[in-house]
């Protein structure tokens, strides 16, 4: 392994275990609160209930697979989709709206998107449970 390929692993273990971990936290949070708000959210918008548990493969089981490594593209797209619906159900009046400090309201959930789409394309990288399997994952 060239030292280039070991910082690129390492920069994509870095990646993928900070999002993984922030996300998780607001799914933890969500678990606490019950699923109330969320399907509060999802039926306001046309959707049927069952549809909010969704947000816990999102926000709790997606993340431990970025955490670990294992099927991290897969994972790491499951965040995209659920931060897309959290753009359109909850944050969409705030897509062009500035925040009170200068940067854009949605900076924190448009972060979350790129990094999760990064890391869909990126991939785990060695440093991850899913292994050699004749490509770094």
């Amino acid at each position: 392994m060239s030292r280039t390929q070991g910082t690129q692993d390492l920069g994509k273990a870095i990646l993928r275990i900070v999002l993984g971990v922030l996300i998780l936290l607001h799914g933890i949070a969500k678990v606490m609160a019950g699923p109330g708000f969320i399907v509060q959210v999802v039926t306001q918008a046309g959707l049927p209930a069952p549809v909010a548990y969704l947000v816990y493969i999102g926000e709790v089981v997606a993340p431990i697979l970025l955490i670990i490594g294992l099927w991290t593209r897969l994972g790491a797209l499951i965040i995209a989709v659920n931060m897309l619906f959290a753009f359109a159900l909850v944050h969409a009046k705030q897509l062009g709206e500035m925040a009170p400090t200068g940067g854009w309201a949605l900076e924190l959930q448009g972060m979350y998107l790129g990094a999760a789409l990064a890391v869909a394309l990126l991939g785990a990288g060695r440093f991850s449970v899913g292994g050699y399997d004749g490509k770094w994952n």
